[in-house]
């Protein structure tokens, strides 16, 4: 940054200041320290940690277990779920779902990462009787499903270490991963693959497909994916419907780009 662009920084008043921060914080995608975020900022050393105080104390920072990075807090996270279901926004999202929910005949979902699991932020039904009654809102764990297996393999792998430490890989089928050694395995191949699948690991008779929802940048927005009951679709199956699902997922980052 030239002494130039520095300078103009400092003479922003102090709200726009904050919502630089947050801005930042954005684009950054993952936890960081304020000393780390200030360099592209270029705001005085007081200045930044008093910002990043304030926005931790009103609960749009959170501070992570190192005592030194900071991640989206419960505000900003509600904050960018209202920006994501604004009507005409949404209007749009589920119609792209629903064709998508036509065509493969099964439920279709979209969640956001949260603090401890996927938040299903929108959903669009199967016709059958026989479903899985996810509802909007509804949390899932992060290692067990295909939309949050699919998450943890975007994380760089410091956060990704710090995580499967800490992460509780309760069981829920006779399927669920419970190893951290194996879970980063199955990752790996995520990564590569780029797309993420559920053998039945968090429900007994139930498997899934999601893909990554990406902004301009090739990070992960959200996840896009659909689950079906074994009676009536296999794995195998389910992957005939990837470049459906992968086109969707293309058609819904247009809508946030």
């Amino acid at each position: 940054m030239s002494a130039a662009e520095r300078e103009e920084r400092q003479t922003i008043p102090t709200n726009l200041r904050l919502l630089l921060v947050l801005e930042e914080i954005a684009v950054w995608g993952q936890p960081v320290t304020p000393t780390d975020l200030n360099r592209k900022i270029g705001l005085p050393k007081p200045t930044i940690h008093r910002l990043f105080s304030i926005l931790e104390t009103e609960g749009f920072l959170q501070r992570e277990l190192d005592g030194r990075s900071y991640a989206p807090g419960r505000r900003l996270r509600q904050l960018a779920t209202g920006v994501l279901s604004s009507l005409r926004v949404r209007t749009a999202r589920l119609t792209v779902m629903r064709a998508l929910a036509e065509a493969v005949g099964e439920t279709c979902n979209l969640a956001i990462p949260d603090r401890e699991g996927m938040i299903y932020l929108d959903r669009i039904e199967t016709k059958w009787p026989l479903r899985i009654q996810l509802p909007i809102g509804s949390q899932v764990p992060f290692h067990c499903t295909a939309s949050g297996k699919l998450y943890l393999s975007t994380l760089r792998r410091s956060h990704l270490d710090r995580i499967l430490g800490t992460l509780p890989l309760s069981v829920r089928t006779s399927a669920t991963i419970t190893q951290p050694a194996t879970l980063f395995e199955e990752l790996e191949r995520t990564r590569e693959r780029g797309y993420a699948q559920d053998r039945e690991e968090f429900m007994e008779g139930m498997i899934a497909l999601a893909v990554p929802v990406s902004d301009g940048h090739g990070r992960l927005l959200a996840t896009l994916s659909f689950h079906a009951p074994t009676q009536r679709m296999s794995l195998d199956a389910a992957h005939k419907h990837l470049p459906r699902l992968q086109k969707a997922a293309a058609e819904l980052a247009k809508l946030v780009d």
